[in-house]
């Protein structure tokens, strides 16, 4: 007998269970019995022989009328022949191999009547016309008198059909899973049985079976409702004990006060707060006063104002007599998030200056290109606590930068940043943890995941502040090469009326060293992705007279910088760039954006990108320009993007098409997934419903002392990698 921890070799012999490691990573009963068929098929009706159509799969019922073998002639080896008929023509079975090896020898003398079941195809004889046959079909032996019920039992049994690899054939995967389930003994099953009964779900046995072997689809439904159910359930257990363990951590409190800066910088507001950012900003307050960290996405279209909520979030935390650390992924967004910042604050930034506010903080910035002098300044406000905002890049990760007091992380956009580099701002804090905030405009799949599984406060900023306008979005196809002279022709238009444009490339496009933001040369034979360096000579005839400013990741950050106070200060009518100004960047008098092999950019940099257009009062107009052809999975992408402006619509339309990733570790995409049947687009109540369950049972039992069963199957799932990740998130 074997348990779910066998390795297989003990079950299917080494020759076996070395193919099902080297081909599938497959190690052990358990990883074969979760290897689960990714379709099911029927044999189908049956097909009298004078209705066979070439490449057709089908199921026929036949007598055997003659068996022969021939040693091939033009290559060494060897065909076993079977003729069958039905009355209304005639079925050539091939078999091929060695003489002697073939059961159908043995099972099919004439005279025989059996089912056959495969793919039709022809031949034409060197004397003869065209013949049909079924090369190496499935077939089974009925007797005379229950042929018509065999026949049809036989047509209508399910068939898994099992993911499967080079050398690693459907067939040998089905083998191994039955002799698996031969000997599988399972001590018990790890669901507590009252939840069982409750929900009513299946015995795992039973689940194993039914998803392996089922006898009707009831039973296979009955199957995959139960082993979802485990995978919500146990991926529900362990983020529940997160979140207990989590309630616990210590964190310092830093409940809103009157009369600080944060009331100064309420009455200073030039605009009035939309309800919604009201109402996010209540929750985010209610959070930082609590003593455990904060844990909070703050999702909002592009454009909603929730650089406003942070800033009012990190007042909050200085009015507490802490710090707060902005974590942005470039430098040009570090340094317009520092600009924006200190232009709102006004004096309320110069603590301790001439001119600074009775109430005030310092703002300070942290990049990687800073000169000494500039850096040494910038370290010194953090670790002392001068600062009360610090914005920076990756360069705040470095072991070399302190704060004094570290209340409260904002991460913006966080698909840019990893979770050991978020973890290592918040390992700066002695004693406790600081409160996070992470901020975007379209998460990343995983965090739709942990959103749905209910491991992420969530706040939604859906309404954009007045005087904001909408956002057009166009795909300019392959088929209307009249749309690409009207996009030329709109730019000139928009120029003339003194407004701005931006024209992005998936690449720089320079012989050496190229930056390929998007993707770089493809391996299906596509051209390149376009860069603006090769574009660049044709805007030059396209918009005659037009002031074109480029920009890339790979210029001097003085000089990024400097283009981009040209373009803001409407020096520039047009900016050629790469995905730099991806995020953060604010011009509002920027009204289109042009995306040029549009088909090359994820979901979520096409929507960021759209972003930097529509910022003020005036409509703005994206066009996606694209070679991909109508009805491809490309183009179906941007449609979509075309279709709406609904961050969280998107990401899952990019969790749709890349999966999940894994819940509970690392990976951002779906290949190491754990969930294999749940989906979070169709299994949501499945995953509420679970989510329910385990925290009831986890507050009841939180070490699951009570349920060793399930602490197992936790434990299994829970690797080492993935629980120190969780630790981290």
């Amino acid at each position: 007998m074997a348990n779910l921890d066998e390795p297989l070799h003990k079950v299917l012999g080494d020759k076996t269970a070395k193919v099902l490691e080297k081909g599938l990573e497959l190690r052990t009963a358990g990883d074969l019995l979760h290897h689960y068929p990714r379709r099911y098929a029927t044999r189908g009706e049956l097909t009298p022989l004078n209705e066979l159509l070439d490449g057709e799969h089908v199921t026929v019922m036949a007598e055997v009328v003659k068996v022969q073998g021939r040693t091939l002639t033009r290559s060494p080896g060897y065909v076993l022949e079977i003729t069958v008929t039905d009355g209304t023509g005639q079925l050539k079975l091939s078999f091929f191999g060695r003489k002697g090896s073939y059961r159908p020898e043995k099972d099919l003398s004439p005279g025989t009547r059996g089912l056959f079941a495969g793919k039709i195809s022809t031949y034409r004889p060197r004397s003869g016309n065209v013949q049909r046959q079924l090369t190496h079909p499935q077939y089974k032996v009925v007797a005379e008198r229950t042929a018509e019920q065999a026949a049809q039992e036989w047509a209508d049994e399910i068939i898994p059909i099992y993911p499967s690899t080079k050398g690693l054939d459907i067939e040998t995967i089905g083998k191994s899973v039955g002799m698996v389930l031969d000997q599988l003994d399972l001590p018990g099953d790890p669901m507590p049985e009252e939840l069982l009964r409750r929900r009513g779900l299946t015995g795992l046995r039973e689940a194993y079976e039914g998803i392996h072997r089922p006898k009707s689809w009831d039973e296979l439904g009955r199957a995959r409702a139960r082993l979802k159910w485990d995978e919500a359930f146990v991926v529900q257990v362990a983020l529940a004990q997160r979140r207990l363990a989590a309630a616990a951590l210590p964190a310092k409190p830093r409940p809103p006060s009157f009369g600080g800066v944060l009331a100064e910088f309420d009455a200073r507001l030039p605009f009035e707060l939309t309800k919604g950012q009201h109402e996010v900003g209540d929750e985010i307050a209610a959070d930082l006063a609590l003593e455990h960290p904060m844990h909070r996405l703050l999702q909002g279209d592009v454009g909603a104002g929730k650089t406003v909520v942070a800033l009012r979030a990190m007042l909050q935390v200085v009015d507490g007599g802490g710090q707060a650390a902005l974590l942005a992924p470039t430098e040009v967004l570090a340094q317009q998030h520092y600009r924006s910042i200190t232009g709102m604050l006004g004096d309320l930034a110069q603590a301790g200056q001439i001119g600074g506010a009775e109430h005030a903080t310092r703002v300070a910035l942290l990049t990687g290109s800073q000169g000494a002098k500039a850096r040494k300044a910038a370290l010194l406000d953090a670790a002392s606590g001068t600062a009360g905002i610090v914005v920076g890049t990756h360069a705040l990760l470095q072991e070399t930068v302190q704060f004094a007091d570290l209340g409260l992380v904002v991460v913006d956009e966080q698909h840019r940043f990893g979770v050991e580099q978020r973890d290592a701002l918040r390992e700066k804090v002695d004693g406790g943890r600081p409160h996070v905030l992470v901020m975007t405009a379209t998460p990343i799949p995983r965090t739709v995941a942990m959103t749905v599984f209910g491991d992420l406060e969530t706040s939604v900023l859906g309404q954009l502040p007045a005087g904001r306008s909408e956002i057009q979005t166009h795909v300019v196809p392959p088929e209307r090469p009249n749309f690409l002279a009207r996009t030329w022709e709109r730019i000139r238009e928009e120029a003339a009326q003194g407004r701005q444009i931006y024209i992005v490339c998936p690449r720089i496009g320079e012989k050496e060293g190229d930056e390929g933001d998007a993707v770089a040369a493809d391996e299906d034979g596509r051209r390149s992705p376009l860069g603006i360096m090769e574009l660049l000579p044709s805007l030059e005839e396209l918009l005659p007279g037009l002031r074109i400013g480029v920009l890339h990741g790979k210029l001097h950050p003085d000089e990024k910088d400097a283009v981009m106070r040209r373009f803001t200060d409407r020096e520039l009518d047009v900016l050629l760039a790469t995905t730099v100004i991806e995020v953060g960047v604010d011009v509002p008098n920027a009204t289109v954006m042009v995306i040029m092999d549009a088909d090359r950019f994820g979901v979520s940099q096409l929507h960021q990108l759209r972003g930097r257009v529509g910022r003020g009062s005036l409509h703005g107009l994206c066009l996606l320009v694209t070679d991909a052809e109508p009805g491809s999975k490309a183009r179906e992408r941007l449609d979509a993007v075309a279709s709406t402006t609904d961050g969280f619509k998107l990401s899952r339309l990019d969790l749709e098409q890349r999966r999940e990733g894994d819940v509970l570790g690392a990976s951002q995409a779906g290949r190491a997934s754990s969930l294999r049947l749940l989906t979070l687009q169709r299994d949501e109540d499945v995953i509420r419903d679970a989510r329910d369950e385990a925290t009831a049972l986890v507050e009841a039992d939180p070490e699951l002392a009570g349920h060793p069963g399930l602490a197992t199957v936790l434990a299994s799932l829970l690797d080492e990698d993935r629980a120190g990740f969780l630790e981290k998130t």
